[in-house]
């Protein structure tokens, strides 16, 4: 463990004397305040922070969350608050610590309900906001419970500025986004999108079109959970060709009226 520590305060201390590392961890700070500054100024002042249809998974979620009253307002105070912490370079490190849990609860959300609004920034939000939990390292370990006293190298040596672009680590960063965006594009068969337009327009493609169009009626006109659609979507798509869909079974158990 102590090898592992004194490895980290050295890594840690190389990192912060790179200036290409120092522009990226500013411009994350940068773009991490401006993802939450009009958002959360928009719950501060009582909006709604989206026109979706509340029969949409995120939009009913976020329609009752519109109904908190106060902690509503809340949350837009917190967010507005820890852009601008991020923005004063001494109290960055709370800054980015106080977003962390938010942007994870978004990212989270995102991912559960398929929204593709925030389905790609949320994810990459987090790990912007992880990476200026690393560069804050150096003050976020005294909390940690492997902390050690830092190595010789991090204190007897005065900084150097190194100058050098880092092309390994941002090679990494453009592969990660990449990857991220590959992963995060294809890992769902179906997608609810934010309209009955935008959610039919993906069944051309479907290997069962007429069960992707019961799927967004279950959704944006019927207002059904997405589970529920989801699984009548699955067991459409499993069933053989020519087999009744769920709907159609339901329709065909309703009594006739004459």
């Amino acid at each position: 463990m102590i090898d592992l520590v004194a490895t980290l305060d050295r890594l840690h201390f190389r990192a912060k004397q790179n200036r290409w590392l120092r522009y990226f961890a500013r411009f994350n700070r940068v773009a991490l305040a401006a993802g939450f500054l009009p958002s959360g100024f928009v719950k501060i002042l009582g909006e709604r922070f989206t026109s979706l249809s509340v029969n949409h998974p995120m939009g009913h979620y976020l329609e009752a969350l519109f109904h908190t009253g106060y902690y509503y307002t809340f949350i837009g105070v917190l967010q507005m608050m820890s852009a601008v912490l991020l923005l004063i370079p001494p109290t960055a490190t709370l800054g980015a610590v106080l977003y962390f849990p938010i942007i994870l609860n978004i990212c989270l959300l995102s991912l559960s309900v398929r929204f593709e609004g925030s389905l790609l920034s949320s994810p990459l939000m987090v790990l912007a906001n992880l990476y200026l939990l690393c560069w804050d390292y150096d003050k976020l370990k005294y909390i940690l419970p492997f902390h050690q006293a830092p190595v010789a190298e991090t204190t007897s040596k005065p900084p150097v500025p190194d100058k050098k672009f880092p092309v390994a680590f941002f090679a990494g960063v453009t592969t990660t986004i990449i990857l991220l965006v590959l992963v995060l594009t294809n890992v769902y068969s179906i997608m609810p999108r934010n309209t009955l337009s935008d959610c039919n327009s993906q069944c051309s493609n479907s290997k069962n079109p007429e069960a992707c169009r019961q799927f967004c009626d279950c959704i944006h006109i019927q207002g059904k959970p997405l589970d529920k659609c989801l699984d009548d979507y699955e067991r459409a798509t499993a069933s053989p060709a020519g087999s009744p869909s769920p709907t159609e079974v339901q329709r065909s158990n309703r009594p006739s009226v004459r």
